[in-house]
């Protein structure tokens, strides 16, 4: 019973580091993620950056589909020159939760 908890724990643990985690927000190369929303479990829209054109990416299981394609926004920094992601890592998350849990 004690091994069927412990696993347990585990999947819920990296589900959570999965559904969490920054993803690929760093990458040095061509193409740069500039942001992204969840649609679903299983699908999502990216903006990519590739030189100086943005592309919206619909990625669903199995499936990568350009839905539109525009030029960077005047004013917008490049995608390698950002100095923050948009969203905390998952490690910040867990520890501002572990915080807020011990101070409250």
């Amino acid at each position: 019973m004690g091994l069927v908890i412990v696993l347990g724990l585990l999947y819920g643990f990296f589900w959570l580091l999965r559904r969490f985690s920054p993803g690929q927000t760093g990458a040095q190369g061509a193409v740069k993620v500039v942001g992204g929303v969840m649609l679903g479990p299983r699908e999502r829209l990216v903006v990519v950056e590739v030189q100086d054109t943005w592309l919206l990416v619909g990625v669903a299981s199995g499936n990568v589909s350009t839905l539109h394609t525009l030029p960077r926004p005047e004013g917008v920094e490049a995608a390698s020159s950002q100095s923050a992601p948009v969203s905390l890592p998952f490690s910040d998350k867990l520890a501002d939760f572990l915080n807020k849990r011990t101070k409250g």
